[in-house]
């Protein structure tokens, strides 16, 4: 038995927690630079604003309606993550995270009533985290997803549902649209739609021959668990990233030297982070940046530069001051830069790594002290909280008027409360 743990309308749950007066009315949360709509409650979904409309497009209906607009605070987006998964890793043997407001449940071996188990984990994340969850429990993991839909759907269901008898099963795939299950690409839309499929359960109900001549192995995986059959493995562990890039559109041009370098080490910062977070080593970087391809009345531009390193390497000194180096090299004066970013590449794991036979053993051991320091502070107390002086203050220059505080993440935007 698999279980599907969904944050409902994530982003704007998150926006709620610490805004409690929004519950009930419409919020939306914008994309970098406040450019799309990339989360809405269900009371801006009836207002018709659809994901990833432009901002600039329902500004007017924002305005109309009082709607509650937020600019992309991940910070606050990840910490809401990291506890909500805390609190479903005491429900479960094992949770693999699929996304940032996605867990899957392993569930097998265990016996309990499953549907009044769902409705608990539902009720015990409310009122730890705040954060409304929808948990769907069924004998595979595609089944366990759809389950979860449907507590969107109905809240009679009380945010868990238990899908496990053939004939429920039938009645929800023969009305579930073969587009939005789980596995079905939107390269294979078309084609179920020449073979008149467009439920999951047409789907279910095709020959296994037609189904891997067509779809292939991840197509076949898909209809074998909509049948009931579990073949979709269980992940909990992450693999480990073959690149690694950090990059932005920046709000406004960037034109002299030493605000490029702020932008570009501050990228190579945060991709060093997640390289150490996962055991890594990189062998080559490129660091690249571009002009504003929409502007026809200004040079145009798109510099990049790939430096391949001695030895493999996650050292914070040594990554930051190769990614500035680069960036001083390919910048060229008079040009406006609306882009950049930094790439890792050439990614190897510590615990494979054989050392080169002339590496400064000493120099690596301090560099290696160095950026365990660096991480331990970072751990304590945020990626921003100890920055080399070419960063700035670390943060990237990004178009965020609905920006909301770092409620969880800075000192000195935690809400504070008073009796009056």
């Amino acid at each position: 038995m698999f279980a599907l743990a969904d944050c409902n309308n994530f982003f704007a749950s998150c926006e709620r927690v610490f805004r409690p007066e929004l519950n009930g009315k419409p919020v939306i949360v914008l994309s970098n630079n406040d450019g799309c709509v990339v989360a809405r409650s269900n009371e801006a979904k009836a207002l018709g604003i659809q994901m990833g409309v432009p901002f600039f497009k329902v500004r007017p209906l924002v305005e109309r309606c009082g709607v509650a607009v937020f600019s992309s605070n991940f910070a606050l987006y990840g910490d809401m993550s990291h506890r909500v998964q805390e609190v479903l890793s005491h429900y479960a043997p094992a949770v693999e995270v699929y996304s940032i407001d996605e867990c899957f449940l392993d569930l097998r071996g265990l016996e309990a009533d499953w549907d009044a188990y769902a409705k608990a984990l539902s009720r015990r994340c409310r009122r730890l985290t705040a954060i409304p969850l929808s948990v769907g429990v069924a004998p595979t993991k595609t089944l366990a997803k759809i389950a979860s839909k449907l507590c969107k759907h109905y809240p009679k269901l009380q945010g868990g549902c238990y899908l496990h008898r053939p004939q429920d099963i039938e009645k929800v795939l023969r009305a579930f649209p073969v587009e939005d299950v789980w596995g079905i690409g939107r390269r294979s839309v078309p084609k179920l739609a020449d073979m008149h499929v467009r439920t999951a359960w047409e789907y279910a109900q095709l020959p296994e021959t037609t189904v891997r001549k067509i779809f292939a192995l991840p197509g076949f995986h898909t209809w074998k668990e909509l049948r009931g059959i579990p073949c979709i493995e269980f992940e909990d562990w992450a693999e480990p990233k073959q690149s690694i890039c950090m990059s932005r559109s920046f709000a406004h041009e960037i034109r002299e030297l030493p605000e490029l370098l702020e932008q570009v080490t501050s990228f190579a910062g945060r991709a060093v982070e997640k390289l150490r977070n996962q055991a890594s080593l990189a062998g080559e970087m490129m660091v690249f940046a571009l002009t504003n391809r929409f502007k026809d009345d200004q040079a145009q531009s798109f510099d990049s530069q790939l430096l391949t390193f001695p030895e493999a390497t996650n050292d914070y000194r040594t990554l930051v001051t190769a990614a500035a180096r680069m960036a001083r090299s390919l910048r060229r004066p008079g040009y406006a830069y609306k882009k950049a970013g930094v790439v890792l590449r050439g990614i190897e794991q510590v615990a494979d790594h054989v050392p080169s036979l002339f590496r400064d053993v000493s120099a690596a051991e301090k560099d290696g002290r160095l950026s365990r320091t660096i991480d331990q502070i970072h751990q304590s107390f945020g990626g921003e909280s100890l920055l080399f002086g070419i960063q700035g203050d670390g943060r990237f220059h990004m178009a965020q008027e609905h920006k909301s505080p770092h409620y969880t993440t800075l000192w000195a935007d935690i809400p504070h409360a008073s009796v009056k």
